[in-house]
Formats: C-alpha cells, structure tokens, sequence
C-alpha cells in the first residue's frame, strides 16, 4: 500500500472512528453535547465526504491527493475547536457560547415543557474525561495528530525502484 493509499484511508476511517465514539457516547452512554461538541462534528463529516471523494478520483492522483489535503485540513480543524473547547472547559479560555436549550414547535406552554424537559449542557464543564483528559481534549490529541500524520504520508513520493 502506497502513502497516498494509507494517507487516504485514515482520511476516511480517522474522522468516522472520532465521529462513532462521539455519537456512541451519547446514544449509549448518555453524555449530552454542548453547543462546541457539535462544532468539532462538523469538519468531520466534511472530512469523510473529502475522503470519499479521494476515492472516487483515484484515476487523478493529484486530484486525490488534493482530497486527502483537504480532507486532513478539516480533521485539524475538528481538532483545533477540541483544543479551544478543552481550554475553555479548563477555564484558560473563555468560551463565546451561551449554555441553551433549544425546544420544538407547538404552543407556548408545549414549547416551555419542551425546553425545561432538555438538559442543559454547559460548555465549560467536562462531563467525562479519561486519564484526566476530556472528550474535547482528545479529540484535539488525535485529530491533530492524525491531521499532520495524514498529510505527511499524502506529500511523501514513492520510492523509484531499482
């Protein structure tokens, strides 16, 4: 497998790992986002459209490789909002949301219900963390890392063999 093959498949499985652990943690394990939780989701399912474009360009490399670049571009910028998000839960930032809790439609007295039956999510508080680090702070850990791992191995050119 080439670099540019192993640079597009981590631009795919990379963001659609992050992407299953963030949506797994609240379906399943009942963690509720906050407004900056669904900030650093965003370049991630641009990420994967990216990659999948990545794919469909394999008979243009340059092309592909464009996707790829792109594609870790958006990861680092999942994981620069993670590191600002961590930031802000530790209080070295402060954040520019609000905490809210947004409701659907009807009457006014369905709407209020609605709203007082969501939980609030603040953005400066960390819900669960693992070796003392939040969901936020390794989001930004490994999409970062990821990002620059990706875009190393889709610069490298193949070796000419002898």
């Amino acid at each position: 497998m080439t670099s540019l093959q192993q640079a597009r498949w981590l631009s795919l499985l990379v963001p659609s790992a992050l992407l299953a652990g963030a949506y797994g943690s609240q379906f399943w394990g009942g963690l509720h986002p906050c407004e900056m939780c669904y900030w650093q989701r965003w370049p991630h399912f641009a990420a994967i459209a990216l990659a999948l474009l990545s794919f469909a360009a394999r008979g243009a490399p340059d092309k592909g490789r464009s996707f790829v670049w792109l594609a870790a571009l958006a990861i680092l910028a999942s994981g620069l909002t993670g590191f600002y998000h961590a930031g802000v839960e530790l209080g070295i930032f402060e954040g520019l949301t609000q905490c809210t809790a947004d409701g659907g439609g009807g009457s006014g007295a369905e709407l209020i219900a609605d709203i007082l039956a969501r939980p609030i999510v603040r953005c400066d508080e960390i819900q669960f963390s693992f070796l003392g680090i939040s969901m936020a702070g390794w989001n930004a850990v490994l999409s970062t890392g990821f990002a620059l791992l990706i875009s190393w191995l889709s610069l490298r050119r193949p070796r000419a063999r002898a």
